[in-house]
């Protein structure tokens, strides 16, 4: 089966449907935040930074990086974002941009292989950055959108997958290092939005070969208790096929959501992760009293 390798210097992520679900973690994005965005113009990164550690604590597998801001200079914000969180953390990254000369300087600095957020079926899109992810050796990921829009036909979105799948091949970039983004839409504008996206990440999976990821957040867009029905989407997409989701892992339903999926598609061997994260450990002296207790009670029944 497919699987895609993301690295730093130190470190390799693999994306596989025989593999661990994959958290992309979304916190390093200056889109809707607007102190964020504030704070990085002005070259301040210490909430970039910390986003980046409690990322990491939180139990993300590789980390987004988006340097997008209004007026400001991308490519220098992008690639100087791209150092210091390579400086924190040995987590593989994924570079997000849709200017393409951000993504080079990015790519420009990153060490290891990178994950290119992200390449489109518009033509120029394609003819744009598909020579850098090979010319860098990355992995991209491909948005099921051409200069139509987004379709919202799951079958056209399927073709255009297909499309910048083929269009990867012939810059020599093999189907494994392709990802695709079905596009997740709000659930509560589209009522069948979660039924169309679960079909088409399986055609992705059965017929393309392809790894997947999504924007897990989208699905949710507009409702109340977001993180219930996120984690109920990731839940059955993973069930679905989706390899891999970028997310925020600060939010504990969602990560319970995803490591109880890996137990359940046998991507978890005896349950260690699951375990590991969740066993209460007994307090000091806790089985001391436990095995009193029990010893006091056979002694009242008898």
């Amino acid at each position: 089966m497919t699987d895609t390798v993301i690295s730093s210097a130190t470190r390799e992520v693999v994306i596989g449907f025989e593999r661990p679900f994959v958290i992309i973690g979304e916190r390093i994005n200056p889109t809707g935040r607007r102190i964020l965005a504030e704070e990085m113009a002005a070259g301040n990164f210490s909430r970039v930074e910390s986003d980046a550690i409690a990322q990491v604590q939180a139990g993300a597998h590789m980390l987004d990086v988006n340097a997008g801001i209004p007026l400001a200079d991308e490519p220098a914000i992008l690639a100087r974002t791209v150092q210091l969180v390579q400086s924190i953390t040995d987590l593989p990254l994924s570079i997000d941009s849709s200017i393409v000369a951000a993504l080079e300087a990015g790519l420009s600095v990153y060490k290891g292989k990178a994950l290119v957020n992200s390449v489109t079926g518009e033509e120029d899109r394609l003819e744009s950055v598909l020579p850098l992810v090979k010319k860098y050796g990355a992995a991209v990921v491909a948005i099921s959108n051409d200069e139509t829009g987004i379709s919202h036909d799951p079958n056209e979105r399927f073709e255009v997958a297909k499309k910048i799948v083929h269009r990867a091949l012939d810059h020599g970039i093999p189907a494994s290092d392709v990802v695709v983004d079905p596009l997740v839409m709000p659930i509560g504008a589209i009522n069948q939005a979660g039924v169309q996206v679960m079909a088409l990440v399986h055609r992705l999976k059965t017929e393309l070969k392809v790894n997947t990821t999504c924007g897990a957040s989208n699905v949710s867009f507009g409702l109340p208790e977001r993180n219930g029905i996120n984690a109920a989407f990731l839940t059955m997409a993973i069930g679905a096929g989706l390899t891999s989701a970028i997310t925020n892992p600060c939010h504990e339903e969602v990560m319970k959501a995803v490591m109880g999926a890996d137990v359940m598609m046998g991507h978890d061997p005896d349950c260690a992760r699951w375990i590991r994260r969740f066993r209460q450990v007994p307090a000091a002296g806790a089985e001391g009293e436990a095995a009193r207790g029990r010893r006091e009670s056979r002694r009242r029944r008898g």
